[in-house]
């Protein structure tokens, strides 16, 4: 008689989001060149994994149980898929996470599995209450193999909270993708400076419409966001100067606002969820010089190190005079951008994202136990 063990079955890999995407169409606009592709299809088509998303619009599966339990974090619908995912995966399986808002669903009715998958998991806000309710307090971040954050001050924060090894936090890079967004010269007609800025989640727009105001430049603001929610916080002007516009740009659009701006300038209110992130490597991998609010992680690691401008939350005269200083020092900004470009192409591009969770992946996929180390970072050749 053969016995197989375990060790010789393949794993599955799945995938595990936060919200439903239409991937055909990121596939299909990124093909045209019309916007960049979607790091979770990348991811896909790497592990050749599953994707699961949940439908908000469909309450056909959800049970009154998975709406009771939705009172306490996610909604109804992951629940229900989270049940359901479970179902389908086995010892050997790995799930991974893209947010705790999926994830912790999941966490929570895998008590009840004695055959468990092996579970990684994305934390974005581990600060907040509830995470750190149902992972400290409940001690469920023993079914978790890693977590994954996007910040060092998240990784030392998760570390401490649940006085985890460094093994079991792994700091993944921020990216954007450099097939779409990379150097090129701007189309937008303009008589005088152009200064752009984008994103909904956690802005300043009132320290940026009262530091630039008065001065002889434009103001474009692509006011749109993907991870804007009705509770996202955005400082915006009763009445916008007559220097100001903000409106929506599609991502052709959005492309050419960065390459065709003098400065990009990503204006914050002080927070530590790291926001702004997303429009930091999008100017950078456009090697646009850029200004940002300081806030903790890091935005204020890059301004440390050179590579743009670091203001402090709410100071229109410190990020006035910056403005002014870079338009006046044309060949330190463009330096400090060219320095920037090449430490995007370095750290950030979403092949380098996307090597560091395969390799996490496939690392946890091939561990003797649950508690075994895993370690990434090797960049892709």
């Amino acid at each position: 008689m053969t016995f197989i063990t375990n060790q010789s079955i393949s794993p599955s890999f799945h995938v595990l989001t936060s919200t439903k995407f239409d991937f055909k169409h990121f596939v299909e606009r990124a093909a045209l060149g019309q916007g960049p592709r979607h790091v979770v299809w990348q991811l896909k088509e790497r592990l050749n994994a599953q994707i699961h998303q949940p439908d908000f619009e469909d309450d056909s599966s959800v049970t009154i149980i998975d709406k009771w339990l939705a009172k306490i974090i996610g909604r109804p619908q992951q629940w229900t898929l989270a049940r359901q995912i479970l179902a389908q995966s086995g010892p050997g399986d790995i799930i991974y996470c893209c947010g705790e808002d999926a994830g912790l669903p999941l966490v929570i009715q895998a008590v009840l599995k004695r055959k468990r998958p092996y579970l990684v998991m994305n934390v974005m806000c581990p600060e907040r209450w509830r995470p750190r309710l149902l992972l400290k307090g409940l001690q469920l971040h023993r079914l978790v193999h890693t977590f994954t954050v996007n910040t060092t001050l998240k990784a030392k924060t998760m570390e401490s909270m649940l006085k985890l090894p460094e093994d079991r936090v792994v700091c993944l890079a921020e990216q954007t993708d450099r097939q779409f967004f990379y150097p090129e010269s701007g189309t937008i007609q303009k008589r005088r400076p152009l200064i752009a800025s984008a994103g909904l989640e956690q802005r300043d727009y009132v320290t940026l419409a009262n530091a630039l105001q008065d001065l002889d430049l434009d103001i474009k603001v692509c006011a749109v966001s993907p991870n804007a929610t009705s509770k996202t916080r955005c400082r915006i002007p009763e009445q916008l100067p007559q220097n100001m516009e903000m409106r929506y740009f599609d991502w052709v659009e959005l492309r050419d606002l960065y390459r065709s701006a003098d400065i990009t300038v990503i204006s914050l209110i002080d927070n530590t969820y790291s926001a702004g992130l997303t429009v930091l490597m999008e100017a950078m991998a456009c090697c646009r010089p850029i200004v940002i609010t300081k806030t903790t992680g890091l935005a204020t690691e890059m301004a440390d190190k050179g590579l743009v401008w670091g203001v402090q939350p709410d100071s229109p005269d410190q990020m006035r005079a910056t403005v002014e200083y870079i338009l006046t020092h044309p060949e330190e900004a463009s330096a400090r951008a060219e320095a920037a470009y090449r430490y995007f192409l370095e750290n950030h591009t979403s092949e380098y994202h996307i090597e560091q969770i395969v390799q996490l992946l496939q690392r946890v996929a091939s561990s003797v136990t649950a508690d075994a180390p895993v370690k990434v970072g090797m960049k892709p050749v």
